[in-house]
């Protein structure tokens, strides 16, 4: 009782610390948007009075350049997929692959929810479709899987994996006040980095810098490797230059968490949450372990085709909610600070 009584009040302490920041965050963007505001006023009324000249002639206004897009998988990554809802995401990545994924096997793809196989299926109405075209492609589905006890999971035992993702994580609770519902989701994702730890793969820490080619001279045996971009054009006309890095070595594993980022998500506080976890009270509850944080970037929903986020309590009769409006997803990719091999653990 007491355990959980001063996680609660190490999160509330923490939420109310982060508030703070935001709303001085907030605040200093209001003045620069009021700043922007008068300028664009002031350039209006001069611009008014000496229009712009076009000198050049039947000139075609530039494209625009390609979005960039990062693509956090390569096709030899084994991948675990946590509280898949419809699995539309697993479906995505298979059967209609984004650049660099299109030889990603079957077998390396493990796609789980949380709910049980009748619950999925009566909440989600095309996921019964997408399961089985899934496991008829060789594509491991299991039902009834808690992120919170993945190492205890009987089919997950003894495994490890390269990648485990959870888009947009939520306890689904229902609950009404923010505090409290905040509080549910991040006792959920410090739940789901506990047990992630265990059944991620070990190695040395990735790195996802480009490499650049060095200039040759005499005392050079060859030039590194360069990594190129690939340019893709989209059905719908969206241009997007992907970054898929290459892996010579192979490194430990990561987690990447996608939320949108906004209000009341941004109070979840997840990078805080994964670098430096409230410390347990008692002697016998190990610490929560730390991560790194490699990256983050943008999440394009349009990339991964076919992809549809669902809500936990299931697809909505009327429309969906405002919470998230005018933000963007965003994808956090951590790994494990300290990788012991398991004959340490």
């Amino acid at each position: 009782m007491g355990k959980g009584k001063n996680l609660k009040a190490a999160l509330q302490s923490q939420q109310s610390r982060l508030k703070a920041k935001q709303k001085l965050s907030h605040a200093a963007q209001v003045a620069e948007q009021r700043s922007q505001k008068n300028a664009k006023q002031q350039y209006s009324k001069g611009a008014s009075a000496n229009p712009p000249i076009n000198k050049g002639k039947g000139k075609a206004t530039p494209a625009p350049p390609p979005r960039r897009t990062t693509i956090p998988f390569r096709p030899t990554d084994t991948i675990l997929l946590i509280g898949e809802g419809n699995f539309s995401f697993a479906r995505a990545l298979l059967c209609d692959p984004p650049a660099g994924l299109q030889d990603l096997p079957p077998k390396n793809l493990t796609a789980t929810a949380y709910d049980r196989e009748d619950e999925c299926y009566e909440k989600y109405a095309d996921a019964k479709e997408i399961v089985a075209d899934l496991r008829q492609r060789g594509v491991q589905v299991l039902f009834g899987v808690d992120g919170t006890k993945l190492e205890r999971t009987a089919p997950l035992k003894g495994r490890r994996w390269d990648r485990i993702v959870w888009n947009f994580p939520h306890a689904g609770k229902g609950i009404t006040d923010q505090d409290r519902n905040i509080l549910s989701n991040q006792v959920l994702i410090l739940g789901f980095l506990r047990s992630a730890s265990k059944v991620l793969s070990l190695g040395p820490v990735p790195s996802f810098t480009t490499p650049r080619r060095r200039k040759s001279n005499d005392d050079d045996e060859e030039d590194e490797v360069v990594e190129e971009p690939m340019f893709i054009e989209t059905e719908e006309g969206e241009h997007f230059e992907f970054i898929v890095p290459k892996e010579v070595v192979k490194t430990r594993g990561t987690v990447l968490i996608t939320l949108r980022n906004v209000v009341p998500y941004t109070l979840w506080d997840v990078p805080r949450l994964a670098k430096k976890p409230p410390l347990p009270t008692t002697g016998s509850t190990p610490p929560n372990p730390r991560y790194t944080l490699l990256r983050s970037f943008g999440f394009n929903r349009s990339v991964f085709k076919g992809y549809e986020h669902r809500m936990t309590k299931g697809t909505r009769v009327h429309g969906a909610g405002t919470t998230g409006d005018g933000g963007e997803d965003r994808t956090w990719e951590f790994c494990l600070q300290d990788a012991k091999p398991e004959d340490e653990e």
